[in-house]
């Protein structure tokens, strides 16, 4: 029989893992400090779901919150006007690494508020169009992270709208017109939607308040589909969104399954949940003496289509089987 170190007999019997090698060099009993900058409250059940398994991947390098680590949760709920003092308040904490989740607004409040404490950036679409990072295998600076591909990904979800509604011709984008990143993603549907025969328009909103009367204006001009671009605002507002296009008839495409499991009809995207389970791979180099600025903005490697039957059968639209036999997620 192996017998075990009375060290290590102590430490197993308290059932606490021991800290990766190059924390062990650090002060003896350091608690190190993340500061995470997201969207979606732990009480929603798509917070619920991003934190843990963002726990769970650190917990797998052992880091562990309430014992080698700390975590500073912020939320601005949908409003980026309250971003940048979210994230000045993760400097004057002084975190050893800031989180932001989701998308490139947060990323840039935290960018704004430090040039040194690094950043890792969870669903960011295009952090080179946006000005975010010098390049994705060399992002230089304190930012790197992960990316959504959301300009690439525009043909395909074309592509899946018409695999439902063959005879679409005219789609409009409804986006977050305050959200200066979205005009780099329009451009990218505008690209994709010459392969399509028909028109594509867009309907801007900048806040919560803007979308009834957004609305208003698709009910007048009747288009065939509506397309919902990748925002913390109308993501936050998911609800409101399908609400509205149920209200209206529209079949719509959004970027993310969460939509699709409050009501929408069909999201194709990048996976959140699984970029949250890789994004913990990054804070572990970065607090074991990584520069931020030298670890490749990584790609998606998972995606996530999402349909919901019960939607499509009230708008009256059948699903074509090799379609439904392609999704990852379906709601009944």
């Amino acid at each position: 029989m192996t017998r075990v170190p009375a060290a290590l007999a102590v430490i197993f019997a308290l059932g606490v893992l021991p800290a990766p090698l190059a924390v062990e060099a650090q002060p003896v009993g350091k608690v190190y400090r993340i500061g995470y900058l997201g969207n979606s409250l732990p009480s929603m059940p798509d917070g619920a779901r991003f934190h843990e398994v963002f726990r769970q991947g650190l917990r797998e390098r052992g880091w562990v919150e309430g014992g080698n680590l700390a975590i500073e949760w912020r939320f601005a709920e949908g409003k980026m006007d309250r971003l940048p003092g979210l994230a000045a308040e993760l400097v004057r904490l002084k975190v050893d690494v800031i989180v932001t989740a989701v998308g490139a607004p947060a990323a840039r409040a935290a960018k704004q508020a430090t040039t040194t404490i690094p950043i890792v950036a969870i669903a960011v679409s295009d952090p080179v169009g946006q000005g975010l990072v010098a390049s994705l295998a060399r992002p230089g600076g304190n930012l790197t992270g992960l990316a959504t591909l959301f300009p690439e990904l525009a043909a395909k979800r074309l592509g899946l709208l018409k695999e439902i509604l063959p005879r679409v011709s005219r789609v409009t984008v409804l986006l977050n017109t305050a959200n200066p990143g979205n005009a780099i993603i329009l451009k990218g549907v505008e690209a994709a939607a010459q392969t399509l025969a028909g028109t594509l328009q867009s309907r801007g909103v900048r806040g919560l308040d803007d979308l009834e009367a957004a609305f208003a204006k698709l009910s007048q001009q009747r288009p065939d589909a509506l397309m919902i671009l990748d925002d913390p605002l109308l993501y936050y507002h998911r609800a409101s969104v399908v609400d509205l296009a149920a209200k209206n008839r529209l079949p719509t495409m959004h970027p993310f399954r969460e939509s699709v499991e409050a009501g929408g009809l069909i999201a194709y995207s990048a996976s959140i949940v699984d970029l949250h389970r890789r994004a913990p791979e990054y804070v572990d180099k970065i607090l074991k003496g990584a520069n931020p600025g030298e670890l490749p903005f990584q790609q998606p490697t998972r995606f996530d289509l999402a349909i919901n039957l019960k939607t499509a059968r009230t708008l009256g639209l059948t699903i074509p089987p090799s379609l439904l036999s392609r999704a990852d997620h379906v709601v009944e």
